[in-house]
């Protein structure tokens, strides 16, 4: 079963999301902060992760640099997730007209069907067939 990290500060985010994801089949593991999705990352090697980008200490942009820059965590695709980012400033999951544009966004006010869409355009289904 595919395995996802959500990172986030704020536990009724990761409750409601992680509820979804694992009701969905995937397996679920959770970092209150960036330190410690660092560290979850490099220890249970999710095939995902979802960042939150604002969070107190080490922000997702910090983590997200620790992790492209560890041979064990560079290759896991991440979707950062922000408040800040409205679904009118994304096109295909990604921000039109930014200077960090490439990266993949997810919006906390997301549906759920939003939600499992994205996850499964980067990781497939949670048991990793073609459905």
């Amino acid at each position: 079963m595919k395995k996802i990290l959500l990172v986030d500060d704020e536990k009724d985010m990761l409750d409601i999301f992680g509820t979804v994801l694992s009701n969905s089949g995937y397996v679920v593991v959770k970092a209150y902060n960036g330190k410690d999705g660092i560290l979850m990352a490099k220890n249970q090697k999710p095939d995902l992760i979802i960042l939150d980008i604002k969070m107190p200490g080490m922000d997702g942009v910090a983590a997200s640099d620790i992790l492209r820059d560890d041979p064990v965590t560079r290759d896991i695709p991440v979707i950062y997730l922000s408040s800040l980012v409205k679904k009118e400033q994304l096109k295909d999951g990604f921000i039109e007209g930014s200077r960090i544009g490439d990266l993949h966004f997810l919006s906390k006010s997301c549906s759920f069907e939003q939600l499992l869409a994205e996850v499964k355009k980067e990781i497939g289904s949670p048991l990793g067939d073609a459905s």
